[in-house]
């Protein structure tokens, strides 16, 4: 009975040990580390396409792919399923005839009280709608949005010191961080993520 009891305890402890560190691997994709941490790479291109690739962490966050993608609906939650209820881009990218976006969405982040809910709060923002079409990154390579990004027919006419401010300062990108209950905010902050950009760009805005 003791062996039993031995091996049941050591197989539990081994199971909470690789729980440990899945969490913390998981942690650790949550973080952000600064443009210092790249300083020891000495080509200038290579440690460009190095400190996008950090970016990327956020880019690609299903706060932040959900709004843009190459579709004609909203995408929703970490698996990126299709919004529900149903919803439509509809011409301004606000949502179809009669069902605009606002129609749901105000200004601001909206909580539940249904226990019960599927989701527990409804996201919100003055500006909330989809990116367009041009800017979707649903789908592609990390490179492929990075060249995106920098062609200004496809990012909203910015050049790069825009494309900074966007990322730095933009209160709906802001939004990222602060995405209601039942949420995980994007990896890192938008100040850490502004410090990328600024940085990529000094190197040379290079894509991997």
């Amino acid at each position: 009975m003791r062996t039993v009891s031995f091996v049941l305890a050591l197989a539990a402890g081994i199971a909470a040990g690789n729980m440990s560190s899945e969490n913390a691997a998981a942690q650790k994709q949550r973080e952000l580390q600064s443009p210092g941490a790249f300083s020891s790479i000495a080509d200038r291109a290579t440690r460009s396409k190095a400190l996008f690739l950090e970016a990327a962490k956020v880019i690609t966050d299903p706060r932040c792919m959900n709004c843009h993608p190459a579709g004609d609906h909203p995408l929703q939650g970490d698996d990126h399923h299709i919004h529900q209820p149903a919803a439509f881009r509809g011409e301004a990218n606000n949502g179809g005839p009669g069902l605009k976006c606002a129609t749901c969405h105000s200004f601001r982040n909206f909580t539940l009280s249904v226990g019960e809910a599927s989701y527990q709060s409804i996201p919100g923002h003055p500006r909330w709608a989809l990116a367009p079409l041009e800017m979707a990154w649903e789908g592609k390579s990390v490179g492929d949005i990075c060249r995106q990004i920098k062609d200004p027919t496809r990012n909203g006419g910015r050049s790069l010191a825009l494309l900074h401010e966007h990322f730095a300062k933009d209160d709906l990108v802001a939004w990222a961080w602060s995405p209601g209950a039942g949420r995980m905010p994007a990896p890192g902050t938008q100040e850490q993520l502004g410090t990328l950009i600024q940085a990529w760009i000094e190197t040379g805005a290079e894509c991997p």
